[in-house]
C-alpha cells in the first residue's frame, strides 16, 4: 500500500513505482542522453536507481508528493517518470513538476502529457498556489516542455545540492494555469 495515487491520461498510466520497474528504470537512467541531461555521475548504477525509486515512494508517504512511474496504456511499457518533487532543501523553490523519459520516447508528447497531469494534481489535489520546475540551462528539451505547460523562467541560480552549475527556475501560478 502506498500514498502514491494511480492516475490516467489519454495515453498514460501514472502509477507508483514497483520492484519490477528496477531494470527498465535503470536502462532509462543509464542512457547517454539522460546521463548528460541530468548530469548523472558515471559511478551511479542500479543501486542508486533503486534508492531513487524508494525515495519517490517515501516522498509520497511523507509529503504527498513524488514521481510516478509512467506506463504506456496501449502496450504496458515503462516509459519513464514524472511528477511532483518537494525535497528538504533550504534553497528549493517549492513543489516542482518534473519528468524524465527514456530517449526512445522523446518527442512524442508523453512528457507534456504527464507534466500536464502533474500540474493539474498539484493545483487541484494539493492546493498549491505556484508550481516550479528546475531545469539545467542547456536542457532545451525540458525547457520546451515547461513552456508548453505554461511555465515561465523567473530566475537562474545555483542550488545547494548542485553547486557545479546553475539551474533555470521556472514557475507557473494557479491563476495563470486556469486562464
Amino acid at each position: 500500500m502506498t500514498a502514491c495515487p494511480t492516475l490516467e491520461t489519454k495515453r498514460l498510466i501514472l502509477r507508483p513505482f514497483c520492484d519490477e520497474d528496477l531494470n527498465s528504470y535503470f536502462k532509462m537512467m543509464d542512457t547517454p542522453e539522460l546521463r548528460e541531461s541530468l548530469r548523472i555521475p558515471d559511478e551511479s548504477g542500479i543501486s542508486e536507481v533503486w534508492l531513487e525509486m524508494a525515495w519517490w515512494l517515501g516522498q509520497w508517504e511523507l509529503r504527498g508528493t513524488g514521481n510516478w512511474a509512467l506506463e504506456e496504456k496501449a502496450s504496458g511499457r515503462f516509459l519513464g517518470r514524472a511528477g511532483l518533487h518537494n525535497p528538504e532543501r533550504h534553497d528549493w523553490p517549492g513543489v516542482e513538476v518534473g519528468w524524465a523519459l527514456h530517449p526512445d520516447w522523446w518527442g512524442l508528447g508523453y512528457a507534456t502529457e504527464a507534466g500536464a497531469e502533474a500540474v493539474r494534481y498539484g493545483f487541484e489535489e494539493l492546493g498549491e498556489k505556484r508550481l516550479y520546475s528546475t531545469i539545467l540551462l542547456d536542457n532545451h528539451r525540458s525547457q520546451s516542455v515547461a513552456q508548453r505547460l505554461g511555465f515561465t523562467l523567473i530566475d537562474t541560480k545555483t542550488l545547494s545540492h548542485f553547486p557545479s552549475e546553475p539551474h533555470g527556475i521556472w514557475a507557473l501560478g494557479r491563476e495563470s494555469w486556469r486562464a
